[in-house]
């Protein structure tokens, strides 16, 4: 009787073919490793040039191509050896200027992981074949992945994978905490910690296994641990997950220990959404409230809605989780979205709206959607000027797919309107003060009130954060604490933290010092409910330490909608090591959020508090000085990282910070564009809403920021903030500031398609720049004119304001920027077929920037050398050219523009008559627009596609 085998890829350990149960040994480390570039692409070719470059990097041997002939054919003579019995053999094939592995994808191992990690996921979190796929999926990895084998490549493929197993280790051990058995897992938790030392998922799920089976000590020396390695190895303190599980380990709280199952609803999923790679899926909700409970009611109300939703023609909108603040609109939302979080595969919006900050800061559809789009993966480059387009954009790129959005904290309908998905299957939750009557008559919205919670279940959420018992054994004190709390569970969540951190005090105890404060604050508030919230506010204030208080009232001082931890620092003019055990006590108080890893924000009640005790307890010079070290803290910062995201200098002299100030000093590119990322609405906040007398700050933060906001397409914000700086610089009579700011609103404009105005204002900013005598300021405003002029097609402007801003670069003595310029010039002056002297200037712009260590003006020159070189016939040079721009583009990490490069490159490979090289270049670069989401209509992607023919299966 003949067997039926399979001969299998292992790729998640030593790399190896496995035929009847037994591995076949592939060869020595190179073969190893074109056995692994070919497998990761199984049935897509893989063109020559990628296989060198994965086995060998960017410096190949001479003999590399011969090299990967001879391994492939001792693989393919392997794969034909295999048993005559096999039902599924392996073939290695030329195909389109590469290699292609025939076989089906599930013949890999790496793509068998995955296919059950998906297959798990899709079956939500309260199904018991979660566990079972997850541990089949985990049971697929020998050891490390392409163990032995050495190189750039192998350690990016190593290091992705090993984080895929990470978080499948992880959704194994909660899955199974949920239904399997915990004192089976301590063992292999135990080992998978050891692996993952510093995962503090995998260090929750054992502590709960320890702790589930009465090994609580065990627990509690878990944790210990983990606090220490993270101390010793990252320089940081455990999470608020870990940190609370801690503390009710402590407490004795049986319910600490299983995740309880909650109900999912599953839906159909339909569209391309089980194609989008995991990377590329939104998940922007806030972190889940802990010991969420009492709202069984609207979560069934909930869950009503959704289930009847399925085959609805239209997009679901809930809007009405509405009620009074501090009644768990927002904790509602976010619990419910995450619990529903399997019937969304595609991912989670999520946006603060802020329709009723205390400061007035309300966020408008243009920045909410544009936050959208850069979640959904939207480059820059792709975002369209204009709100009525970008909504577009927004919906088009929703249709198919699977998406909850949340829109929390919004004012009224016309907030709302322009974010809410028209895509079939989408679903909008939104949540606001106000009922929003008028999306349930022209959308179709389901209401929703919530409402304080009843004494009783005010009750259960005492219960589960302090114990039952506890709570039972003083009934009379609980009703009083409940009655002060108002139903509210802000109120509740405040005294729970207290009345936690104080496991020995009576509750009666509390309750009195309740009563106490509320006497105190009798007279400040004349409405009852609301006094008795800010009771309950004042006796948790009242416990904190005097370092904790100050900064408590400092932070009403910051702008929002959030800080981190150097921000709060520079607030209290403390270091910030101090000032993360402040906020550590703060935020264990529930007087303040971590609503992100490091990012600290108020609840809006708490917020209006705290600027109450900062007007009453800290006099002006305390309050302008705390205000003056932020916004030196910000606008140094700002400066730092500016430095690093251009090379050539701003025009713009920043006096000294004051002492306290904590200036976050990123190291590189990337931190750099990462602090950007972070902070720019806070900078945003700060500039919109300038204090009194720091007129000097908003303008020149504008000034620094410009730049980041125009790279990444904030150009209906670069239009607000450079208008404010501009009216900072008029009240300070600063000409800089001036200079700047019309500088910036030529830039918002012309970006935004309105030439004339933008021209106004740029050749306003020329004559502010030159009575200044800066050189700096008029080089810049000069390129920004002749790029301008070459969009509107006005060749003579085009040259005349390229070669004015290499003048004032060259008196500036700034080599990047007269880069830049010469560069311009010369690709001008080759678009006008003057291609000699075009090579003329930008051998010289290369030249310079390299002088000046500008890699990305290294790598757009390389490219304009390259297309000059093809005009001239000269398709060899033309080749080299290109090549060495897309290897420049590459380390830069611009792969959009490597990719319009590679398109050059190959047309001049078959310009010199190398057709299979120009297949091979073209190959990789429309893989290269595969990863980075590049639509089929996009012009590089249909280029490519165009050449190719079809391209690559996918």
């Amino acid at each position: 009787m003949e067997v039926d085998t399979m001969v299998d890829v292992q790729l998640l350990g030593p790399v190896e073919l496995s035929a009847e149960g037994r591995a076949v040994e592939v060869g020595p480390p190179q073969r190893r490793t074109v056995m692994a570039a070919l497998a990761v692409d199984v049935g897509r070719p893989v063109a020559v040039d990628v296989v060198i470059e994965r086995v060998w990097g960017p410096r190949a041997p001479d003999g590399a191509r011969g090299a990967v002939h001879a391994h492939v054919a001792r693989i393919r003579r392997m794969c034909e050896q295999a048993p005559e019995t096999a039902r599924e053999p392996l073939l290695v094939v030329r195909r389109s200027g590469g290699y292609l592995l025939e076989a089906r994808p599930d013949q890999v191992d790496v793509y068998r992981f995955r296919l059950l990690v998906d297959q798990a996921r899709a079956a939500g979190p309260a199904e018991p074949a979660r566990a079972l796929l997850l541990r089949e999926a985990l049971d697929l990895w020998r050891g490390e992945p392409l163990s032995g084998l050495n190189g750039e490549w192998t350690a990016r493929m190593r290091e992705a994978w090993r984080r895929q197993h990470q978080d499948a280790a992880v959704g194994w051990a909660r899955a199974e905490l949920r239904h399997g058995e915990p004192a089976s897992l301590i063992g292999p938790l135990t080992g998978l910690l050891g692996e993952y030392p510093l995962a503090e998922p995998l260090a929750e799920a054992l502590m709960r296994a320890l702790h589930e089976t009465g090994r609580s000590a065990e627990a509690l020396d878990c944790y210990a641990a983990v606090r220490k390695r993270l101390a010793e190895e990252l320089g940081t303190d455990t999470g608020p997950a870990l940190r609370q599980l801690h503390q009710s380990i402590l407490r004795g709280h049986r319910s600490a220990s299983t995740p309880r199952p909650e109900p999912s609803v599953v839906i159909r999923q339909t569209g391309p959404s089980a194609v989008l790679r995991q990377t590329e899926l939104p998940a922007q909700l806030p972190m889940a409230v802990r010991g969420f409970t009492g709202r069984d009611g609207e979560l069934a109300r909930l869950a009503a809605i959704l289930a009847s939703a399925e085959g609805e023609s239209a997009a679901v909108v809930i809007s009405a989780v509405s009620g009074m603040a501090g009644v768990g609109k927002t904790a509602l939302a976010v619990h419910w979205a995450r619990r529903v979080e399997s019937a969304f595969p595609d991912g989670q919006l999520y946006v603060n709206l802020r329709g009723f900050d205390p400061q007035g800061s309300v966020v408008q559809p243009t920045e909410a959607v544009r936050g959208f789009l850069d979640a959904l993966g939207v480059r820059p480059e792709r975002v369209p000027p204009g709100l009525e387009a970008q909504v577009g954009l927004y919906r088009s790129l929703l249709t198919g797919r699977r998406v909850m959005v949340v829109l929390d904290n919004a004012r009224d309908e016309e907030q709302v309107r322009p974010l809410l998905p028209g895509a079939v299957g989408c679903m909008a939750l939104v949540t606001s003060r106000n009922r929003l009557t008028g999306l349930a008559a022209t959308e179709g919205a389901h209401l929703l009130a919530v409402d304080p919670l009843t004494p009783a279940a005010a009750r259960d959420v005492l219960a589960e954060r302090l114990g039952a018992g506890r709570v039972a054994a003083e009934p009379a004190a609980v009703a009083d604490v409940v009655t002060w709390c108002a139903g509210l569970p802000l109120a509740l969540a405040v005294v729970s933290a207290r009345a936690a951190a104080q496991p020995h005090q009576p509750l009666g105890a509390l309750a009195e010092e309740l009563r106490e404060a509320g006497g105190r604050l009798d007279a400040l508030d004349g409405g009852e409910e609301s006094s008795q919230v800010r009771a309950v506010f004042s006796w948790s204030y009242s416990a904190l330490s005097p370092s904790a208080a100050r900064l408590f009232r400092l932070l009403a001082l910051h702008p929002g909608p959030d800080l981190d931890q150097r921000a709060a620092a520079a607030l209290a003019g403390a270091p910030p090591e101090r000032v993360r055990a402040l906020l550590a006590e703060l935020t264990g108080g529930h007087l303040l959020v971590e609503h992100a890893p490091g990012r600290y924000a108020f609840h809006d009640l708490l917020r209006v508090y705290a600027g109450e005790l900062v007007t009453a307890y800290d006099d002006e010079w305390e309050r302008r000085s705390a205000v003056h070290r932020m916004m030196d803290h910000y606008l140094h910062s700002a400066r730092a990282a500016d430095v690093l995201v251009t090379p050539q200098p701003n025009p713009v002299e920043v006096p000294p910070p004051r002492p306290g100030a904590n200036v976050s000093q990123p190291e590189d590119y990337g931190q750099a564009l990462a602090w950007f990322v972070a902070e720019h609405p806070v900078l945003l906040e700060i500039v919109r809403h300038p204090q009194p007398g720091f007129d000097g700050h908003v303008w020149r933060l504008v000034t620094v920021l410009a730049t980041f906001l125009d790279r990444y397409g904030y150009w209906q914000a670069l239009l607000t903030a450079a208008r404010s700086a501009l009216m900072a610089a008029e009240r300070e009579g600063a000409l800089a500031g001036r200079a700047g700011a019309h500088r910036g609103l030529g830039l918002a404009l012309d970006r935004l398609k309105c030439p004339e105005p933008a021209r106004e204002h740029y050749l306003r900013a020329l004559e502010l720049f030159a009575a200044l005598g800066s050189d700096a300021g008029q080089a810049r405003t000069h390129q920004h004119l002749s790029r301008m002029s070459a969009e509107q097609g006005s060749s003579e402007l085009v040259l005349e304001h390229a070669y004015r801003s290499l003048e004032h670069y060259r008196a500036a003595g700034d080599r990047a920027g007269q880069a830049a310029a010469l560069n311009h010039i010369g690709w001008r002056q080759a678009n006008l077929g003057d291609h000699l002297r075009a090579l003329a200037h930008c051998e010289q712009a290369l030249e310079l920037a390299r002088a000046a260590g500008d890699v990305a003006g290294q790598a757009h020159t390389s490219d304009s050398l390259g297309y000059i070189h093809h005009q001239l016939g000269r398709y060899q040079q033309a080749v080299d050219r290109y090549r060495q721009a897309a290897r420049l583009f590459r380390a830069t990490g611009d792969r959009h523009s490597e990719a319009a490069c590679l398109i050059c490159l190959g047309d001049s490979h078959r310009g010199a008559g190398q057709s299979d090289a120009a297949h091979e270049v073209w190959t990789r670069a429309l893989a290269l627009t595969t990863e980075l989401g590049l639509p089929d209509d996009d012009p590089i992607r249909a280029g490519l596609r165009e050449r190719v023919g079809d391209g690559p299966p996918s």
